[in-house]
């Protein structure tokens, strides 16, 4: 039975105050509950009959509960619940000065991403390239939003999102990393030289890159659209551009 408390519980993490008290998230569905069961500690499992725990792979389940379909409709974030939530523990917060950067990978950092949906996709894009940090400013969405968590598929079990001051986290980057970013008035990508190493930065939605980190970059990039005397869209979506850029990055590998 999912009692009251703890749907209320539940509903609290909607809100991320209530999620940094708790140190709680919450995830929805066999499959992206599955795949976070793998590698993170899950505090309660709330599921109906239609669902089997995975007999293999699971890293540490504290609470375990079985309840009807009407229950976890009270419960869930969902339109159409599917058969399983879990509460899962929130990874532990790093300062910005005990971050270590991987000087030899190619990293993602992103400046004030503000649609879950986007960052969820970025997040997505980031786990199929096989690019491992995520380095984010206070001003973008928090990946650990319902939504959002929902948007990664599960990704979020294996790419690391980091939090930071991202001014002074590039500024004080090792001397020679590639910073990139994506600006109108960038170089054309296909036409440039690129490292699979560095930090490839993704401006907020509406505005882009904000001036200060702007300023710090020493590769600006440009997408072109094709054919390039035609009129077409004003810009690409966030997640889009992630997605058109890493694979680039990661074609030049081959």
């Amino acid at each position: 039975m999912l009692s009251k408390n703890k749907i209320k519980l539940i509903h609290s993490l909607e809100q991320k105050k209530y999620r940094k008290k708790e140190g709680l998230f919450v995830a929805e569905g066999p499959k992206l509950v599955n795949e976070l069961l793998k590698s993170m500690h899950c505090a309660g499992l709330f599921h109906t009959t239609a669902y089997s725990l995975p007999e293999n792979g699971v890293l540490q389940v504290d609470e375990i509960e079985t309840c009807t379909p009407e229950e976890l409709q009270k419960a869930s974030f969902l339109t159409t619940p599917q058969e399983v939530l879990a509460l899962f523990q929130l990874p532990e917060e790093s300062g910005d000065n005990l971050i270590q950067y991987p000087k030899s990978e190619l990293c993602l950092a992103l400046d004030g991403v503000q649609d879950p949906g986007n960052l969820g996709t970025i997040c997505r894009v980031a786990d199929w390239f096989g690019i491992r940090h995520i380095f984010c400013s206070q001003k973008t969405a928090d990946v650990f939003a319902p939504k959002t968590i929902q948007a990664t598929m599960g990704a979020i079990a294996r790419v690391k999102i980091h939090y930071v001051d991202l001014v002074q986290f590039i500024s004080e980057l090792p001397q020679g990393t590639p910073v990139y970013g994506t600006l109108l008035d960038g170089e054309n990508l296909y036409n440039q030289e690129l490292e699979n190493k560095g930090l490839l930065i993704m401006g907020n939605e509406g505005n882009g890159l904000t001036p200060e980190v702007r300023s710090l970059l020493n590769r600006s990039l440009y997408i072109p659209s094709y054919p390039s005397d035609c009129e077409t869209s004003e810009s690409l979506n966030v997640g889009v551009a992630t997605a058109i850029l890493c694979a680039e990055f990661r074609r030049r590998l081959q």
